[in-house]
């Protein structure tokens, strides 16, 4: 095995374990939401005037797929739409106060992980840090590159 792949398969077998990890505490923590949600509550709260194109974009996700999302959302409580007074069009969104619940547990679940982790990134160097940033700059860029060349447009799904 060479080292890209070792790379990719080490890659892959971190994010499998974080997501056991932290998805079996969220599960604990967050009973009875999907994760599609709570990410989706937490975007909201951390960015104003989100709406569907938005959400699509940052989740990779299609529009239809995030209108179902986010019409869940609102009858269950957690967000609610609203308009500008100068953009009758566009529909955007924010947190209800049962939404800003949800994202302050969510927000101090990935704090308790932080912490739980934070023995390995006191040992990394500024070095290491500026070589992963480096490494995963570049990947996102490439796998950006391929979205692009598949012609796919989440915008218009």
């Amino acid at each position: 095995m060479n080292k890209e792949e070792q790379v990719l398969m080490n890659f892959r077998d971190l994010f499998n374990k974080l997501s056991w990890l932290n998805k079996s505490k969220m599960e604990e923590s967050l009973k009875g939401y999907k994760p599609s949600e709570v990410h989706c509550i937490e975007y909201i709260g951390q960015n104003a005037d989100s709406n569907v194109t938005i959400l699509a974009e940052h989740f990779y996700m299609t529009r239809s797929a995030i209108s179902k999302i986010t019409k869940k959302l609102m009858e269950k409580g957690y967000i609610e739409s609203y308009q500008k007074p100068d953009n009758k069009k566009e529909i955007y969104f924010r947190l209800t106060k049962q939404g800003e619940a949800v994202s302050k547990v969510h927000e101090e679940l990935h704090q308790e992980f932080r912490e739980r982790d934070k023995a390995v990134f006191e040992q990394v160097t500024e070095e290491q840090y500026d070589n992963m940033l480096g490494f995963i700059e570049k990947y996102s860029r490439h796998l950006d590159a391929e979205i692009t060349k598949l012609g796919t447009d989440l915008k218009s799904e």
